[in-house]
C-alpha cells in the first residue's frame, strides 16, 4: 500500500452508498477512536472490512411485520368490541333508581307512574315543601325596610365577586394569549443563541453544577444548626459527617468534569451542530405537534366506547335480608375490554413518542450526510415520514411495546415501594430495577435512531447501538447528560424571569393584586410547556447528531479515513524552517479524503489576505507564521493553527474538520497556539497578539 493511489481506492470504498443491507453495519471490528491520522506514504493495514452506515436513500423493506400485525390486530378488536358495545348498550344504565322487583315475575320492572324527587306531588319531598312555604309566611312577617336592605346588599356584593372574577379571567385569557404569541420568538431566540454562542452558553452553565449543590449544602447545614427541633434530630456530628461527604461527592463532580474536558467539548459541538441543524429543519415544530393532535384524534372513539362500554349490562334483583331491590350488572366481558382497550391506548401513545422520534432522527441525518452546502435534502421530512409509518412501523411498534412494558413495570415497582419500603434488600432491588430500566431505555434511544438512519430492524439497530456505545459509551452519556440539564436549565430560568415580569405588570399595571400570582403562575405554566416541547425537539435532535457523528468517527471518515499528503507536510516544514511561506489554507477532500493544500501566502502577505483566503461558506485548516517583537526587543516568530468552521458550512464539515483537527495537530510538529473561530471577529489579529503576550 505504499501507492499513493491506494488511500483513494480505499476512500471511495468507504464512501459508496448504502441502500441495502442486511446485516448489523457495525459488527465487524473497527478501529481505536484516537489513532494519529497517516501519512499517504506510510503503510496502512486493510480497512476495507470495515463498512460504512449512511442515511438509506434507497428503497427500505418491511421490518418487524410480526409487531405491526400484533399491534393492528390489537387496535381493531379494539375498535370492533368498542362499536358492538356502543350498539348494544343498555339505556337504563342510569334509571336503576327507576326499576321496582315485580314478585309475580321475579325481575326488575321499570316503573312508568315514578315521580321525579322535584315532583310537588311526591309524598317523599313534602316536608321540603312544608319548609319552604314555612320560610315564605316568615318572610312575609319581616320587616320591609330590612328585607329591601338585605337584598341591596347581597346584590351589591353578587356584582363586585362577578365584576372580580370577570377582572381576574380577562386578565388570564390575555396573558395566555401573550404568552403564546410570545413563545414563538423565545424559542428562535433560544435557537439563535444555542447556534451562535454554543460555548459561552455552556461554559457560563457548568459552573452551577457545583455551585446549586454547594448552595444547598450549606444552606441545609445552616437551617439545620439553627433549628433546635433539627438539631436536636441530627447530632452535630452527624451534620458535619453529611457536610463533608457532599463536599466530597461535588469534588468528584468536579473531577470528572477535568478529566473528561474533551467530552465537554465535544458537547459544545454537537450542541452547535444540532441547533443549526434544527433551526434548518424548522418544519419538525409543525409536523410534531400535528402527530400528537392526531393521536388524540385517535383517541376519541377509544373514549366513546369506554363510556359505552359501561352501558352493558343489564338490572337485576338482589336479596339483603330478606328484602329485594334492583341493582346494576355489568357483563362479564367488559373488564376485559377495559384492559384490552387500556393496552391499546397505552402501546399507541408510546409507538407515536417512538414515531416522532424517527421522524427527528431520519429529518436531521438526511441533512447530516447531505452533500447540499445550504438547502439540505428535499423533502426529508416528508420521506422521514413515509418510513415511519411505513417500512418501520413494524419496527416503531414494537420499540412502542417495549417501552410501554417497562413503563408498566417500572410503575408496578414504584408501588410497591410506596407500600413496603423497609429493608436493605428491597432498596438494592429497586435500585437494580431503576437502573435496567434507565439502561433500556437508554438503548431504546439510540436504536430508534440507528432504525432511522439505516432502516434496519429493531434487533439489528439494537446490535449496531450496542457496538457503538461499547466504545462511545462515556461520550455519549456526558453528551445526553450535560445537554439535557443545560437546556433545562434554561428552560427554567427563562420561564421563571418571564413569570416574575408578568406577575409585575399585574400587579403595578393592572392593580389585579393577589390575584396576579394566579395568573403568572397560569403563565409560567404555559410557557414551559411550550419551551419543554422544544427542548424535547431539540434533545433528540442532539441524539442524532451525535449518532451520526459516532457513525463517522468509527468508520474512521472522521479519523483514520482522511490522510495528509506530502505537499501539506512539506509545505509546512518550508514555512516552519524555510520562511518561504506566511500562511497555508488545508482543505479535507471528503471524496478522496485527502487533506490538500488550498492556498499558499507568500513571505510579504499579511494576516488580512489569510483572513479573505477563507471561505465564508466552508470549513478550512489554516496554519500562520506570526513575527513579533518582545518587550525585551527579541525579535520572535510562533505559529498559529487555525480551525475554521463558519456557521454556514455544512453539519457534516463542521464535525469532519472538528473531529479531525487533534490528529492533524500531531501531524504538524511545531504548533504553538490554536484558535477556533466560526466568524471572523474570534480570530482578529488583536486575538492573535493577545495569545502571545
Amino acid at each position: 500500500m505504499d501507492n499513493p493511489e491506494d488511500p483513494n481506492k480505499l476512500a471511495s470504498t468507504l464512501h459508496e452508498p448504502t441502500t441495502t443491507t442486511t446485516q448489523p453495519l457495525l459488527s465487524k471490528p473497527y478501529p481505536s477512536l484516537d489513532p494519529p491520522i497517516a501519512s499517504t506514504s506510510e503503510t496502512e493495514e486493510d480497512q476495507t472490512q470495515y463498512l460504512q452506515i449512511s442515511y438509506n436513500y434507497g428503497t427500505r423493506s418491511i421490518k418487524d411485520l410480526p409487531f405491526l400485525l400484533l399491534f393492528c390486530l390489537l387496535v381493531l378488536c379494539t375498535f370492533g368490541f368498542g362499536i358492538f358495545a356502543s350498539v348494544n348498550r343498555n339505556p337504563h344504565r342510569h334509571q336503576v333508581s327507576s326499576f321496582i322487583y315485580d314478585t309475580t315475575s321475579s325481575s326488575c320492572t321499570f316503573r312508568n307512574d315514578f315521580r321525579t324527587p322535584f315532583s310537588s306531588n311526591s309524598s317523599e319531598w313534602n316536608p321540603f315543601y312544608d319548609r319552604l312555604s314555612e320560610s315564605s309566611i316568615s318572610t312575609e312577617n319581616a320587616p320591609k325596610s330590612t328585607l329591601l336592605n338585605d337584598l341591596i346588599d347581597y346584590s351589591s356584593s353578587l356584582v363586585n365577586l362577578n365584576s372580580r372574577k370577570s377582572s381576574i379571567l380577562k386578565s388570564l385569557i390575555w396573558t395566555l394569549v401573550i404568552t403564546l404569541i410570545l413563545s414563538l420568538p423565545f424559542v428562535l431566540s433560544v435557537l439563535f443563541l444555542l447556534k451562535h454562542y454554543t460555548k459561552q452558553i455552556v461554559y457560563v452553565s457548568l459552573p452551577f453544577f457545583v455551585i446549586v449543590p454547594i448552595s444547598i449544602n450549606v444552606y441545609w447545614f445552616v437551617a439545620c444548626t439553627v433549628s433546635s427541633t433539627c438539631s436536636d434530630a441530627f447530632p452535630l456530628a452527624y451534620r458535619i459527617f453529611v457536610l463533608i461527604f457532599v463536599f466530597l461527592i461535588i469534588g468528584v463532580i468536579v473531577w470528572i468534569f477535568i478529566v473528561n474536558w474533551h467530552r465537554i467539548e465535544l458537547t459544545v459541538r454537537i450542541i452547535g451542530v444540532a441547533s443549526n441543524a434544527l433551526s434548518r429543519n424548522l418544519g419538525l415544530f409543525g409536523v410534531l405537534p400535528a402527530l400528537t393532535l392526531g393521536l388524540f384524534a385517535y383517541y376519541a372513539p377509544i373514549v366513546v366506547f369506554f363510556i359505552f362500554a359501561n352501558w352493558n349490562g343489564k338490572i337485576v334483583p338482589r336479596e339483603k335480608n330478606g328484602e329485594y331491590f334492583c341493582v346494576w350488572k355489568q357483563d362479564k366481558w367488559v373488564p376485559a375490554y377495559y384492559t384490552l382497550a387500556i393496552l391499546t391506548v397505552l402501546w399507541s401513545a408510546a409507538a407515536m413518542v417512538e414515531a416522532q422520534v424517527y421522524v427527528i432522527s431520519g429529518t436531521i441525518a438526511q441533512w447530516y450526510f447531505s452533500k447540499d452546502d445550504l438547502s439540505g435534502p428535499k423533502h426529508g421530512i416528508r420521506s422521514s415520514l413515509r418510513n415511519a409509518f411505513g417500512p418501520s412501523s413494524g419496527t416503531i411498534c414494537f420499540s412502542g411495546l417495549l417501552i410501554c412494558a417497562v413503563r408498566i413495570v417500572r410503575s408496578v415497582v414504584d408501588n410497591a415501594r410506596q407500600e413496603d419500603g423497609s429493608g436493605i434488600v428491597n432498596l438494592i432491588l429497586r435500585c437494580c430495577a431503576n437502573a435496567l430500566f434507565s439502561a433500556i431505555d437508554f438503548l431504546n434511544k439510540f436504536t430508534i435512531n440507528f432504525a432511522a438512519i439505516t432502516g434496519e430492524a429493531y434487533c439489528s439497530a439494537a446490535r449496531m447501538t450496542y457496538e457503538l456505545l461499547k466504545r462511545n459509551l462515556l461520550s455519549a452519556v456526558f453528551v445526553e447528560t450535560v445537554s439535557t440539564r443545560i437546556l433545562a436549565g434554561i428552560v427554567l430560568v427563562l420561564s421563571a424571569i418571564y413569570a416574575i415580569v408578568v406577575c409585575v405588570i399585574l400587579k403595578a399595571v393592572i392593580h389585579l393584586g393577589d390575584d396576579a400570582y394566579f395568573v403568572a403562575v397560569a403563565a409560567w405554566v404555559l410557557l414551559i410547556v411550550i419551551l419543554g416541547f422544544f427542548v424535547h425537539v431539540l434533545d433528540n435532535v442532539i441524539d442524532t447528531v451525535y449518532v451520526c457523528y459516532a457513525i463517522d468517527r468509527d468508520r474512521g471518515e472522521a479519523i483514520t479515513g482522511m490522510w495528509v499528503t506530502e505537499e501539506c507536510k512539506n509545505s509546512f516544514m518550508e514555512m516552519k524552517w524555510k520562511k518561504v511561506h506566511r500562511y497555508i489554507v488545508f482543505k479535507i477532500d471528503e471524496g478522496s479524503k485527502l487533506l490538500t493544500v488550498d492556498k499558499v501566502g507568500g513571505p510579504a502577505e499579511g494576516y488580512e489576505d489569510l483572513t479573505a483566503a477563507l471561505p465564508e461558506d466552508d470549513c478550512r485548516y489554516a496554519v500562520f507564521d506570526f513575527d513579533f517583537v518582545t518587550v525585551d526587543n527579541c525579535r520572535k516568530s510562533k505559529i498559529f493553527f487555525i480551525a475554521w468552521a463558519p456557521s454556514a458550512s455544512r453539519i457534516r464539515a463542521k464535525m469532519l474538520y472538528a473531529t479531525s483537527k487533534d490528529g492533524l495537530r500531531r501531524a504538524f510538529d511545531g504548533i504553538h497556539y490554536e484558535v477556533q473561530a466560526t466568524d471572523p471577529t474570534e480570530m482578529g489579529f488583536d486575538v492573535i497578539k493577545d495569545r502571545v503576550k
